[in-house]
């Protein structure tokens, strides 16, 4: 029974390895480049609605998989010492 706990586990730490690489490399740089200086980015619509854009959605997504990955890294490492 705990092996077959352990395969499910380990399945669930690999994709959430694979969605944390996913998601971090579906973000834009948080440099917009002398472009951006020049426009006031902070100053526009898309600037102030961060969090309701698709960008701050990416954000909070990396954040609930780094806290899972860090989490199962932890019990799968401290459990069953892999």
């Amino acid at each position: 029974m705990m092996e077959i706990l352990r395969l499910i586990v380990t399945i669930a730490y690999v994709l959430i390895c694979v969605g944390l690489v996913v998601v971090v490399l579906m973000q834009e740089g948080k440099s917009a480049g002398l472009s951006g200086a020049i426009n006031g980015v902070a100053d526009t619509y898309w600037g102030k609605n961060k969090g309701r854009s698709m960008e701050g959605a990416l954000n909070k997504l990396t954040k609930v998989l780094a806290v899972l990955f860090i989490v199962i890294s932890l019990v799968l490492n401290l459990h069953w010492g892999l």
